[in-house]
């Protein structure tokens, strides 16, 4: 039973019949449903995303509690390390997506939590740049495919304006992981040892056993699909998979078996490439942040001591991550993405042009919380549109992974942003990150206008275009994607 197209002809009943407390019982059951879901299904994913990111990030905290000096790194050893990382990452990306479809994202994202969990805990162990590279590159593979694999899998459950607010939720963690990582940092250092690590050592150690656990513990509470939930009824279920499906042009089925055409749609829309692409270009400031902040804020305050170096990276973590929240919750309100990519880049191009221009250190401190304050909300809202504009569950986890290697890529031109000869000033790493800004402004105003002059051209030969559909076969049709007669660009 399709549920929307049910409310539709309920409505077109004998006039005397009353639709109102009809529409608003199935209201109320949905809005039940959908509670529900936030409740199983939200926490989860939020909790393995938020020690991902730390797992991956806390290396610039480690850093300055003696990382280096230990190891004997030295000039561009640093920078070695944090990009074998993303090696790993991008390389294994597009087979962890897909590994994440055919085993079901409730075996693939514990088994990776686990894995990423353990590799955290190996660095504390490390001894020379060889072995931390080498448990790097591991850590990379690891977590590859989990953030497209969460965002995937929360697409199983959400309509395309509630998938906006909670793929904010899951996000969110990326600015909290940064948060939390400075003052469970700050926290560890204040210990003597654990067992025989000391300092730095600890921090991987303490937070690799807390990944491992959320891991196995998620094998328990988490399901597939919504037909598998344990906590749910066979009434829900239906309604479940119906109100996704409603909103999947031509799709006969929520969850396909992969699908060549499908997947070939899917990385070659045009939404998926250019949307990618301005992820590509916020990972270079999301990622520069998680990495540098700890290493830019010594070179502000480079009189405090290690433990208020730590604690001044939470603040501004703290703004980015409210302000996430707010620009997700907006775009669930508004059913509306793209305008909230555009919006992100101005207060980060600000925030840049702030460091470039001054080595005052109050001021380039609050520029820090301009730099931080919108570029984590791009995250969420790329995701998003690329969910937004595919169709089939095939299309949308290639062009989910499709995204995620893009964004990752970035990620790895990050590592190479804030070198040591460019200190304090950082003018090479600072300029980067401005450029990035503006450019990732532009060409989502260009996607913006292309998408609605495109949806003119399909309005005003649609009719023209359903006559080529016909006689075509029920796969043939649904392996259309966006080049159906009746699809258009949601904005």
């Amino acid at each position: 039973m399709d549920f929307k197209n049910s409310t539709e002809n309920n409505e077109k009943v004998d006039a005397n019949y009353n639709v109102v407390p009809l529409r608003e019982a199935m209201c109320k059951t949905e809005r039940r449903l959908r509670r529900k879901i936030d409740i199983f299904v939200v926490p989860t994913v939020m909790l393995m995303y938020l020690m991902c990111f730390i797992d991956r990030a806390n290396i610039g905290n480690a850093r300055l509690a003696g990382f280096e000096k230990d190891l004997k790194l030295k000039g561009y050893d640093y920078n070695t390390v944090l990009s074998i990382f993303y090696v790993g990452y991008i390389l294994f990306e597009i087979p962890a997506t897909m590994c994440c479809k055919i085993m079901g994202p409730g075996w693939f994202l514990p088994l990776a939590t686990v894995g990423f969990g353990a590799c955290s805990i190996a660095t504390a162990f490390v001894k020379t740049r060889a072995q931390v590279c080498a448990v790097r590159f591991l850590l990379g593979i690891f977590e590859a495919g989990l953030m497209p694999g969460c965002a995937y899998y929360l697409s199983r459950w959400y309509r395309r304006a509630e998938y906006s607010f909670r793929l904010g939720i899951f996000f969110s963690t990326v600015p909290l992981s940064g948060a939390f990582g400075g003052l469970i940092a700050s926290g560890i250092l204040k210990l003597p040892h654990l067992g025989s690590l000391k300092g730095w050592q600890m921090i991987f150690a303490i937070e690799g056993i807390i990944t491992v656990a959320i891991g196995l513990l998620a094998f328990v509470t988490m399901t597939d699909r919504p037909e598998t939930a344990r906590w749910l009824t066979e009434e829900q279920k239906e309604l479940a998979i119906n109100r996704v499906k409603s909103e999947r042009l031509a799709q006969a089925v929520l969850l396909d078996r992969i699908d060549a055409t499908k997947l070939k749609r899917g990385f070659t829309n045009p939404i998926t490439l250019a949307t990618s692409f301005i992820f590509f270009l916020g990972n270079v400031t999301v990622l520069g942040i998680s990495f540098f902040l700890p290493t830019i804020i010594r070179t502000i305050y480079p009189s405090r001591t290690t433990i208020d170096q730590q604690l001044l990276t939470v603040p501004p973590y703290i703004v980015g991550a409210l302000l996430l929240l707010l620009i997700s919750g907006l775009s669930w309100r508004f059913d509306h993405r793209q305008a909230f990519i555009i919006l992100t880049g101005p207060t980060v191009f600000a925030g840049y042009a702030i460091f470039l221009a001054t080595i005052n250190a109050n001021i380039r401190y609050a520029a820090v919380f301009l730099s931080a304050s919108t570029a984590f909300a791009l995250g969420v809202m790329s995701n998003a549109q690329v969910a937004a504009n595919v169709t089939s569950d095939s299309a949308r986890n290639i062009a989910l992974g499709t995204n995620a290697i893009f964004g990752y890529c970035g990620a790895l031109l990050a590592t190479w942003t804030y070198l040591p000869w460019d200190s304090p000033k950082y003018m090479l790493g600072n300029g980067i990150n401005l450029a990035c800004a503006a450019t990732w402004t532009i060409v989502g105003i260009g996607a913006a206008a292309w998408m609605v002059y495109d949806n003119k051209k399909r309005d005003e030969r649609q009719a023209a275009g359903m006559e080529e559909i016909v006689g075509l076969s029920q796969l043939e049709i649904q392996d259309l994607e966006f080049r159906h007669p009746a699809w258009r660009w949601k904005l």
